[in-house]
């Protein structure tokens, strides 16, 4: 390319938007850099991609558009020859000339085909549509993300339900299950405590009916009696209620104790570590 002649605006308009072959962009770079006719052209139409950039709607058009516009640029694009000896020859103006001013017609004034005015838009909304489609995959990834942890926790909550489920039906359905029942005599109705244990797996229930109402400072307390003569073991407080209910459902207590008895205490609120005498309820 020669610095007689120059890139038309379609050129330079492919050339800002990177939408150009490598051959033919390096070609417009050299002329640019040695021509400032095309310098300031590119400046311009860089200029008016940075506003349309802010303007433009965010759509992203079909490859098949932009296919058929990239066509009917190449069949447009053509190359203006500049007369140099013309351009050489300054007009002289007259003080009777020199402020006169100069009648253009329509017909003599570039007209802009329609690829030229579209061409600054399609490189921009293109970028705008990717944009927008990847700010929708951002926020998309996110719910998705809130969603697994949601129901990661309902399943953590659903397994520790079932595992306790599970284990009461176990505790309650062992065949090798101690089942003791404890009366209090000569009460009318009868305070009645029966207790499920398992001593493989210290598992216990112990339900309670028609007890006697106790005190507001005091409490009930179980008591595992332990076969081989150890210290009585606590298995757990309860105060019945209105009509004198009460469980004691699954307390911790150590694996593999065997059990001579259970007893009944009355203590302070909170308990004890030692039974205190009498002892109100017993069962074997």
């Amino acid at each position: 390319m020669n610095m007689t002649q120059h890139f038309d605006q379609e050129d330079l308009a492919l050339f800002a938007m990177q939408l150009l072959s490598n051959e033919e962009a390096a070609a417009i770079a050299l002329h640019v850099d040695q021509c400032a006719d095309c310098h300031k052209e590119l400046a311009a139409i860089q200029g008016d991609l940075a506003v349309y950039a802010h303007t433009v709607d965010l759509h992203s058009p079909p490859a098949l558009a932009r296919e058929r516009l990239l066509k009917q640029v190449a069949r447009e694009k053509k190359i203006v020859p500049v007369d140099r000896s013309a351009s050489a020859q300054r007009p002289v103006y007259s003080e009777t000339t020199l402020f006169q001013p100069t009648i253009f017609d329509e017909e003599d004034l570039p007209q802009k085909s329609f690829v030229a005015r579209a061409l600054p838009w399609a490189g921009w909304a293109i970028a705008a549509g990717f944009a927008l489609t990847a700010g929708q995959l951002y926020r998309e990834r996110d719910a998705l993300r809130v969603t697994v942890g949601t129901q990661a926790n309902q399943m953590a909550t659903l397994t520790a339900d079932a595992t306790a489920a599970r284990q009461l039906m176990d505790t309650l359905n062992d065949a090798s299950a101690m089942r003791v029942t404890l009366n209090k005599s000569q009460t009318t109705p009868v305070p009645q405590g029966r207790v499920t244990y398992v001593p493989d797996k210290g598992s216990l229930i112990f339900i309670a009916s028609n007890m006697e109402p106790l005190q507001p400072y005091k409490v009930y307390e179980l008591w595992l009696i332990p076969a081989d003569g150890r210290d009585p073991i606590a298995a757990g407080t309860f105060k019945p209620d209105d009509h004198g209910n009460a469980s004691i459902v699954m307390p911790s207590l150590p694996k593999g104790v065997e059990a001579k008895a259970f007893g009944i205490t009355i203590e302070d609120n909170g308990g004890s570590q030692t039974p205190t005498l009498p002892i109100v309820m017993v069962g074997a």
